[in-house]
């Protein structure tokens, strides 16, 4: 019994060891009503939930309990929750959150391209409304993230996720979105990405790379999630993004969301506060009718949220 406990408290699937998920404040001014954070995660609790694959982070503990209760503080009457690498394409954390969301919540599941019609059936009548395709390489390796996915999964599954009405998201580097864009679509598949493009705010507003997104959203070809943290290391304001999400806004802001990257996992003290992301949201976008459009009905027609 006892080398059972010490094995349990080993178990690297099942984590100990966690790191409290950052709780905000609210934001300065009220969101308007339905507005949604696009992009969350839930971790744990890890008796019920293992991890399908080790952490390559320390795991924060942001059940979905945490989570509801996060939306509530800053406001936001509708979420996304997408999942995490650890996790792999066991959705069972995911779906568990969707359901205690009844109906307030959808989710960006992961599976391979060997998953069942049934198993696919049943993600969408929990909520789930897109697939999550990983092109980002680990920081730490260099290689893909333990228990990601990438886009060639998502061309094999593309007629089936068609089929259902889903879309791609994926997480990628800013100077591989058009080749990927045009993958996709040719696919007949929707993509939103992850991060603003992750771009190199060094780089400037006028490199090629970034004018391609420009291009690319200003005929509607792309979604973009408006996510701060990934991309930039000056919390809390992120002045040097500014440029950057003011030319997103211009070039097309019916094809833009808004999300947090809640509970922040990997940032350490540079970890920002959901309330304070979108006051900066709220101060840059100051008109209203562009923040309805991003905050309620963008998210409300991708993400189907008045099925």
């Amino acid at each position: 019994m006892a080398n059972d406990s010490l094995k349990a408290q080993a178990d690297p699937l099942r984590p100990h060891e966690t790191v409290p998920a950052k709780m905000p404040r609210a934001p300065h001014e009220a969101l308007p009503a339905l507005a949604c954070d696009t992009h969350s995660h839930v971790f744990g609790p890890y008796d019920a939930f293992a991890f399908a694959t080790p952490s390559s982070y320390p795991p924060p503990l942001a059940p979905a309990a945490t989570y509801l209760e996060m939306l509530d503080t800053v406001g936001a009457g509708r979420g996304v929750l997408v999942q995490p690498a650890p996790y792999g394409i066991d959705n069972a954390a995911l779906v568990a959150a969707l359901r205690a969301g009844q109906g307030r919540i959808r989710g960006v599941a992961v599976t391979r391209e060997d998953v069942s019609d049934a198993t696919l059936e049943s993600l969408d009548a929990s909520g789930v409304r897109a697939l999550r395709f990983n092109e980002m390489p680990s920081p730490q390796t260099g290689k893909p993230f333990a228990g990601s996915v990438g886009v060639d999964t998502a061309l094999a599954l593309a007629s089936r996720i068609r089929a259902l009405g889903w879309h791609a998201q994926v997480w990628a580097r800013c100077a591989d979105v058009p080749a990927i864009a045009e993958r996709l679509g040719k696919a007949g598949l929707p993509v939103v990405f992850e991060h603003m493009t992750c771009f190199d705010p060094a780089l400037g507003v006028k490199h090629h790379h970034f004018a391609n997104v420009l291009a690319l959203l200003r005929e509607g070809r792309i979604a973009v999630k408006l996510a701060l943290c990934r991309v930039s290391k000056l919390v809390p304001d992120y002045d040097d993004l500014r440029p950057f999400h003011d030319r997103l806004v211009e070039a097309n802001p019916q094809q833009l969301v808004w999300g947090s990257d809640w509970p922040f996992v990997r940032m350490d003290d540079q970890a920002p506060d959901v309330g304070a992301l979108l006051d900066t949201f709220q101060r840059w976008v100051d008109d209203p009718a562009l923040r309805q459009a991003i905050l309620v009905e963008n998210p409300a027609r991708i993400y189907r949220f008045e099925e």
